[in-house]
């Protein structure tokens, strides 16, 4: 099982700035999808970023604009740089790391970083 790690959160003022990493026990190159999530308490997990191994991204409408998210192979790190942080951004922000294996979904995921926009 690739084992996952969320590193970058913290607080910040709104309108600040962060960058999260995600890290992983194998080659991001070899792991078919990899995606941000985010939660607050008491309700779901949302997603707000996707990436596929042949380049696809995909961010949410929540956070177009502001969030932007790539792999970055000499870190073997997927990172999310956020920007014009609001406090509706507050939140626990996890990592998930997809594999496909002859058709099954396999996934792990991160144990999750804080962040939080406060004035």
């Amino acid at each position: 099982q690739v084992e996952v790690m969320e590193s970058g959160g913290g607080s910040v003022h709104p309108g600040g700035s962060l960058t999260l990493s995600c890290t992983t026990s194998e080659s991001i190159s070899s792991i078919d999808e990899m995606d941000w999530y985010r939660q607050e308490p008491g309700k779901r997990r949302e997603l707000i970023a996707s990436t596929t191994n042949d380049g696809k991204i995909d961010v949410a409408d929540s956070v177009k604009g502001r969030f932007t998210t790539f792999r970055d192979n000499t870190k073997n790190a997927l990172i999310l740089e956020m920007t014009n942080l609001r406090p509706e951004d507050t939140a626990l922000y996890y990592c998930k790391a997809v594999r496909v294996h002859f058709g099954e979904r396999l996934w792990s995921w991160g144990q999750g970083t804080q962040v939080t926009v406060s004035s």
